[in-house]
């Protein structure tokens, strides 16, 4: 709807050949199962998202209920994924993750039941989108916790992270050109079925895999709350990171429970023109994964965490104004270049720095930065969209992110300082600098 401390080292990074290197967590036979299970699995969920939001403003012409719906989606990560983050470090990651896929399955079959026999209302669509929050608030860091563990080479996590972001816009990309050829040729509910079966994929992907034991957080549940979020409290890199996360998704990610408007009213156009836009967005993001998949280092991801998020501004505020539908995938898939970029990068310098005893509250408390923020703007963008229209709302929206992304990059100096020694405790240095300006690490990295 979306991983894994020790970046690549120089010596292993010059060991391997470049095209090697970009495929290299692949290499590990769990996270290679777990790699195609979940590419399925991520491609069926897109699939249902637009088709969801075609079917609702089929039913009822509202962009607040396009809003709401999303909102829905969501909103609990906001509530329950700290909570979620503390259960995930307490109990086994897989088997949990099985029991969330499982009620995923349940929750698309659902959807796919009651549209092919029309018994689908509005009401019904709310309830489904609540509970689907409600897993997410589960799943989405949960597929970040367990990659870890599944790579036993600590070089090759940084990589496993950049093909998660991978097979997650792969789909992104994919998935809303198929699902408007589905809805033209038939209906939601065919584009929900596929859902439901994609999770049959990642199921079994997860019954064959192995995850080494790891000792469980002990602490009482308010003990482990209250450590998680002073962690982040203390510590000015993972705080600064998490605020730029929440501001990129609370005003970039406004446009997608929009696109229904914008396919329809704005460009006069049905489900494909719908599958296109969002499929322009999904190219864009696309690029920017496979540009990060082929990075040696996390060493100088600040400044491009910068630069997404200038470019996710500039580019909202040109899809506004734009009135052709090609100038407005071209924006588009700008934005979605950008919003990636700031967001998967964000997640890599995350993950390299955490301590993993703290991985899943932390993580929560990403996915909390991200979905959660998203929500929020997305029930604002659409009740905004309501009475001002929806170019109006992106304009704002964009303007926004602008102000907040030139002052973030003002900062930027700030952060890497506090970056640096952290960077150089765990060994890591900068590719191009040769012997970098960090010694060997003397201590055991933050890895899973």
């Amino acid at each position: 709807m979306p991983v894994p401390p020790n970046p690549i080292g120089e010596a292993s990074a010059t060991a391997r050949p470049a095209s090697g290197r970009s495929w290299r967590a692949l290499r590990h036979r769990n996270y290679r199962l777990y790699f195609c299970g979940q590419s399925v699995s991520l491609l069926g969920s897109w699939t249902q998202q637009v088709a969801l939001g075609w079917l609702v403003y089929r039913l009822t012409d509202s962009a607040a209920l396009l809003g709401i719906v999303a909102f829905l989606a969501q909103a609990p990560q906001l509530v329950i994924a700290p909570f979620a983050g503390i259960v995930i470090d307490r109990v086994e990651r897989k088997r949990l993750m099985l029991l969330v896929q499982f009620l995923m399955l349940v929750q698309a079959g659902f959807l796919a039941v009651s549209t092919f026999w029309g018994w689908i209302t509005p009401l019904q669509i709310l309830v489904a989108s609540a509970s689907l929050g409600i897993l997410n608030s589960f799943d989405a860091p949960l597929r970040h916790a367990l990659a870890a563990p599944l790579i036993s080479d600590p070089d090759d996590l940084p990589n496993a992270i950049a093909l998660n972001s991978l097979i997650f816009n792969t789909a992104r990309f994919v998935g809303p050109p198929v699902a408007g050829a589905v809805l033209a040729l038939t209906s939601e509910a065919a584009c929900f079925a596929l859902n439901t079966l994609s999770f049959v994929a990642v199921i079994a992907a997860l019954l064959c895999i192995r995850v080494p034991h790891r000792p469980a957080v002990a602490a009482p549940f308010g003990t482990a709350l209250r450590e998680g979020l002073e962690f982040v409290r203390k510590s000015l890199p993972v705080s600064r990171l998490l605020m730029q996360v929440a501001l990129l998704n609370f005003l970039a990610a406004s446009y997608v429970p929009l696109m229904p408007v914008f396919a329809r009213d704005v460009f006069h156009g049905g489900p494909d023109t719908l599958g296109m836009l969002l499929g322009s967005a999904g190219a864009g993001a696309l690029c920017a994964s496979v540009n990060l998949v082929m990075r040696r280092s996390v060493r100088g991801l600040t400044g491009v965490i910068a630069a997404g998020n200038l470019l996710a501004a500039l580019a909202l505020i040109g899809f506004a104004l734009s009135g052709t539908l090609w100038l407005g995938a071209g924006m588009l898939f700008l934005i979605g270049f950008g919003v990636i970029t700031g967001n998967a990068s964000s997640n890599t310098v995350l993950q390299t720095i955490l301590p993993d005893g703290l991985r899943g509250r932390v993580l929560a408390l990403y996915t909390a930065a991200n979905l959660g923020a998203a929500a929020i703007g997305s029930l604002l963008a659409g009740i905004l969209a309501d009475h001002a229209g929806a170019e109006a709302t992106e304009l704002v929206a964009g303007v926004a992110l602008l102000l907040a992304s030139l002052h973030f990059r003002l900062g930027l100096e700030f952060l890497r300082m506090h970056l640096r020694p952290i960077y150089a405790a765990l060994g890591i240095r900068h590719p191009d600098v040769p012997g970098g300006d960090a010694a060997p690490a003397t201590r055991k990295p933050c890895s899973s």
